[in-house]
């Protein structure tokens, strides 16, 4: 059982501690200690594809845990259009950062891994012994490669070197300051802001991707990064951990259920000519459980009601 005295004292770098997951990350880091010191390296500052920018941020921080949740990321439109920049991206960071935080003697590194990198095809339940038993897919296969890669060198630099490193498989994310641009977002905050959009402007449809036959498991954020400190404090292998519900729905029923959930009464037209992306997601998440007591605690419906009830707050008015 965590006590989270784990953090006093400790300067923990989080990367990507700006985005969606990691401004979560740090308000749990914050909750669990007053005796911590956060320090994210903004793109702005520290090109973490750079190695010298990479060995300013350790210089600068002088850092004792580093959480790597820096990437670049999109939906199957925004993989589709970048499949050299996300695979470049992600494995030049993720692996550049790691070589120098073994060169730090950094004494925990926590890598965020993604669902991704999982086989086309992989058995339902999804297992962490799976990961490398197919070629994911096609879509978003360079991002699922590149931050594949991680989880060997994890294993390899724990073997050669004897460093502390863990990778964790979150899967989809959701909640609140989540990316909400159509042109780079996911499912769920693509679908309630056309939803919310489409309700106030009075239109009679929205159009979907797809065929609305696959399924997806979500996780809500804050779930999330409770899980990536829970496993940071007591999990100390390179075994990959899934962090998730264990609960799939398919795209349609999510899509009505937002609909219902934002009130908009009208149409969902399917674009069949858009990828569907992997046929079904569902993990396997008794390791979590069984090697640090973790396990989500916000149920999905509760999760996409707090998302919507942000982003009606906070959207930019047009």
């Amino acid at each position: 059982m965590t006590t989270h005295d784990y953090w006093n004292g400790k300067t923990v770098m989080v990367t990507g501690g700006a985005g969606f997951l990691g401004s979560h990350v740090i308000d749990e880091l914050e909750a669990r200690s007053d005796d911590v010191d956060i320090f994210v390296p903004r793109s702005s500052e520290y090109d973490l594809r750079n190695r010298d920018a990479i060995q300013r941020a350790f210089e600068n921080s002088d850092a004792d845990v580093v959480i790597h949740l820096a990437a670049t990321v999109g939906g199957i439109g925004a993989n589709a259009k970048n499949p050299g920049r996300y695979f470049y991206d992600n494995a030049i960071m993720g692996i550049e950062l790691m070589e120098q935080a073994r060169q730090y003697d950094i004494e925990k590194f926590t890598v965020l891994g993604t669902i991704c990198a999982y086989p086309k095809q992989t058995p339902i339940p999804f297992e962490e012994e799976n990961l490398f038993e197919g070629y994911p897919e096609e879509t978003n296969a360079p991002y699922g490669i590149a931050k594949r890669a991680l989880l060997t060198q994890s294993k390899a630099y724990r073997d050669q070197y004897d460093f502390d490193s863990i990778y964790l498989l979150p899967v989809n994310l959701y909640g609140p300051r989540d990316d909400f641009d159509l042109e780079t977002s996911h499912v769920i905050p693509a679908i309630i802001r056309k939803c919310i959009e489409a309700r106030e402007a009075g239109d009679e449809s929205i159009t979907a991707w797809g065929t609305g036959e696959p399924t997806r498991e979500f996780l809500y954020v804050t779930d999330a990064a409770r899980g990536i400190l829970d496993a940071t404090e007591l999990y100390n292998e390179s075994e990959p951990v899934n962090l998730g519900t264990g609960e799939e729905i398919s795209i349609k029923d999510l899509i009505e259920l937002i609909a219902d959930l934002t009130n908009f009464e009208g149409d969902i037209n399917w674009d069949t000519s858009k990828p569907d992306g992997q046929p079904r997601r569902c993990l396997d998440v008794s390791r979590a459980k069984d090697r640090f007591e973790w396990e989500a605690e916000v149920s999905f419906e509760d999760g996409l009601r707090q998302t919507i009830e942000w982003y009606e707050k906070n959207r930019p008015l047009v």
